[in-house]
């Protein structure tokens, strides 16, 4: 029987090299340096400079995937990720209230989605496709007094 320590003990075991990172969370590792770039994450270099990175790095970057998966920009994930103490990862409530805070923008951005698939199914129905022109999309070109953009996908009518 020895005295050596567990595996799991010592600093270098809650470390992960920037491989390990990728191939635990999914991400490549031109993703993880991007992250990195970006202040989303953080490594430590050590004195060979490679990148390590604590086993809770997981843990941010299973947010900014999920983050990401709804549509929320990186630059607001990482003001999100800013607010979080150095040398800790989110928590459960970490992602509700980051969740509350996105709910009026992401209903709104679902709201949005559903009218421009509505106005394509009806502009698909005339066969045209042409917004300018369309009689069915913007009778009279009626919108176009309005100014440039789309403005029948960004307001309610």
């Amino acid at each position: 029987m020895t005295n050596a320590s567990p595996p799991d003990a010592s600093p270098a075991a809650k470390e992960l090299t920037i491989g390990q990172l990728a191939e635990r969370s999914g991400v490549p590792t031109s993703a993880l340096r991007f992250y990195e770039r970006q202040s989303l994450i953080r490594s430590r270099r050590t004195t060979g400079n490679q990148r390590r990175y604590h086993r809770s790095t997981l843990r941010v970057i299973a947010f900014i995937r999920a983050s990401q998966s709804v549509g929320i920009p990186l630059s607001v994930i990482g003001d999100v990720l800013a607010l979080l103490p150095e040398g800790t990862h989110p928590t459960p409530e970490f992602w509700r209230r980051a969740s509350h805070c996105w709910s009026e923008e992401l209903n709104a951005r679902i709201a949005r989605l559903e009218r421009m698939r509505d106005l394509f199914t009806d502009c698909v129905g005339c066969g045209c496709l042409s917004f300018e022109q369309c009689a069915l999309v913007n009778p009279g070109d009626r919108l176009g007094g309005e100014g440039a953009g789309p403005r029948r996908l960004l307001e309610p009518r």
